[in-house]
C-alpha cells in the first residue's frame, strides 16, 4: 500500500494536465515553453547548488553515463534494422534512454531504504537531471530536424536553452561556497517547486490527446520492454566491478528500471520529435511499473 502511495500524488497531477485539455482546451506549447526556458534552469541550479559534490558523484556518474551509452548503442541498432527515420528514432531514445529516477525514483528509495538510500537518490537525481538536460534535448532537438530545421544543428538547441547554464551557475557557486540570501532562495525555491509539477502537468495534457487508434503498438512495445526489464538487467552487470556497497548498487538497479522521465515529454513537444509517442510510452511505463517494480524489489531485497 505504501507503493501504490508513491504513485497517487504522480497520478493526480498528470489527471489534472488531462482535464485542462479534455474541458478547458489549453494550448500545450506556450506551458512547455515556459517551463522548458525559464522554471527548469532555477530548478537545475537549486539540485547542484544545495547537494555536496563528492567522490560519490564519479561512481554514479560514470554508471549512469555508460548505461546511457549502452541505451543510445541499443536504439541505434533497433533503428538501423528497422530503417527508422530520424524523428522516429529521437523519439524512441527520449522514450527508452531516460527514467524518472526524481519524483518517483527518490521517493521510492526513501520508501524502501531510508534516509541513508535517500542520500544517493538524490545525487543520481542530480546527475540524470544533467544528463537528459544535455544528451536529452540534443536528441529532441535532432527529432525535430525535418522540414524548416534540417539545417539547423541540434547541438545549437542544447545551447540555447538555459538549464545547462543553471546547472552550471550551480555547480560554479556549490564549489566556491557562495552563500545566496534567505530571501532570494525562497523566490528560486518558488520556482523550483512548481517546475516538476508543471512538467508532470504538461504530461497529462499531452496524454489527453493520443488517440488508441494512433498508438504504434510495435514500437511502444519495444520501448517498454527496453525501459522497464533490459534496462535494469544491464544496469545490474554494469555494477558488478563498481566497489560500492550492496545497497548503492541495489539502488542503481532499482534507478535503471524507473519508468520513463516525464520530462522527455516535454521535450519532444517543444522540438516536435514524436511527442504522442513519448508520452505513450510515459504512461505506460509508469502504469506497469506498479507490476514491475514490486517483483524487482523482491529479486533485490
Amino acid at each position: 500500500m505504501e507503493f501504490i502511495g508513491v504513485l497517487v500524488p504522480i497520478f493526480s497531477i498528470f489527471a489534472i494536465g488531462y482535464i485542462g485539455i479534455k474541458f478547458l482546451r489549453i494550448d500545450i506549447k506556450p506551458i512547455s515553453t515556459m517551463t522548458l526556458y525559464l522554471m527548469s534552469p532555477f530548478l537545475a541550479f537549486r539540485t547542484f547548488y544545495q547537494n555536496d559534490l563528492n567522490m560519490d558523484y564519479l561512481y554514479l556518474g560514470t554508471f549512469l553515463i555508460v548505461l546511457c551509452l549502452i541505451s543510445l548503442l541499443f536504439c541505434y541498432v533497433v533503428g538501423y534494422f528497422r530503417k527508422w527515420d530520424q524523428p522516429v528514432q529521437s523519439g524512441f531514445i527520449l522514450a527508452s534512454v531516460f527514467m524518472n529516477n526524481g519524483n518517483y525514483g527518490a521517493p521510492l528509495v526513501l520508501l524502501v531504504f531510508g534516509e541513508e538510500g535517500f542520500h544517493y537518490a538524490i545525487i543520481l537525481m542530480v546527475l540524470q537531471t544533467l544528463i537528459m538536460c544535455t544528451i536529452g534535448i540534443y536528441f529532441a532537438a535532432k527529432g525535430g530536424t525535418s522540414g524548416r530545421r534540417v539545417k539547423i544543428s541540434p547541438l545549437k538547441d542544447v545551447v540555447k536553452v538555459p538549464i545547462v547554464y543553471g546547472a552550471i551557475l550551480g555547480i560554479i557557486l556549490n564549489l566556491i561556497g557562495f552563500h545566496i540570501n534567505e530571501q532570494m532562495m525562497t523566490a528560486i525555491d518558488m520556482v523550483s517547486d512548481a517546475t516538476i509539477p508543471t512538467i508532470m502537468i504538461v504530461l497529462g495534457m499531452q496524454l489527453a490527446k493520443i488517440k488508441l487508434s494512433d498508438l504504434e503498438l510495435g514500437r511502444v512495445s519495444l520501448a517498454v520492454v527496453f525501459r522497464l526489464v533490459l534496462a535494469p538487467i544491464i544496469a545490474f552487470f554494469l555494477t558488478l566491478p563498481l566497489p560500492l556497497d550492496e545497497m548503492v548498487k541495489d539502488i542503481l538497479i532499482i534507478t535503471a528500471a524507473m519508468p520513463t522521465a516525464a520530462n522527455t515529454t516535454m521535450y519532444a513537444l517543444q522540438f516536435g520529435s514524436r511527442p504522442g509517442f513519448v508520452s505513450s510510452v510515459t504512461l505506460i511505463t509508469t502504469l506497469l511499473s506498479i507490476i514491475t517494480l514490486p517483483l524487482l524489489l523482491i529479486f533485490l531485497v
